[in-house]
């Protein structure tokens, strides 16, 4: 009888087969919890009619998605550019012209342009290569999924560089490290 050896093959199948289950929130992620967002948490200031209270799931699929947002749109940012980030993933959330969930707001618009977020329909890996950055960015996504971080951009729902010349005109609410924040 021949045992079952983990040959370096079958190790980095198991291994791929781990990821692809943790990402997906079906290995060992715990059940989602619903989180009421506070509007003078997440939503402050208040000021637009149709953004609603919302109804989060902090589970490990909605974490990832708003992490490689901020991973990739603010690593060089520190934690208030990744909390800005992630603030307005939240707000779209609660704003009825968007998708209803963390994952469906990043990757809305699939991955050929026109998409939300730059990185996500860019041609490049999406994978992190910095895991110092990353794994701050999972922390700060923990922390802006259930309400433990303050909306920074007042309420915003739109954002960019302050390299780029976007062709809209919206109300500036705020800029935090080299983004500026639009409703």
């Amino acid at each position: 009888m021949r045992i079952w050896q983990l040959t370096p093959l079958r190790a980095g199948i198991a291994a791929g087969l781990a990821f692809i289950a943790i990402l997906h929130g079906c290995a060992t992620s715990p059940e989602p919890v619903s989180v009421p967002i506070s509007p003078s948490l997440a939503l402050a200031p208040r000021t637009h009619p149709e953004v609603k209270p919302a109804q989060l799931s902090v589970d490990a699929k909605s974490v990832h998605c708003v992490a490689l947002a901020m991973y990739w749109e603010a690593r060089g940012e520190g934690r208030k550019g990744m909390q800005a980030v992630g603030s307005v993933i939240i707000n779209r959330v609660a704003d009825p012209r968007f998708p209803n969930s963390p994952c469906a707001v990043v990757y809305q618009g699939g991955e050929t342009p026109p998409c939300q977020f730059s990185w996500w329909c860019d041609g490049k890996s999406d994978t992190p290569g910095d895991r110092k950055l990353w794994a701050s960015a999972q922390r700060v996504a923990t922390d802006v999924l259930s309400g433990n971080e303050r909306d920074n951009t007042g309420g915003a729902l739109f954002f960019h560089s302050v390299a780029m010349k976007p062709p809209w005109d919206r109300q500036l609410v705020a800029r935090v490290g080299n983004h500026l924040f639009y409703r």
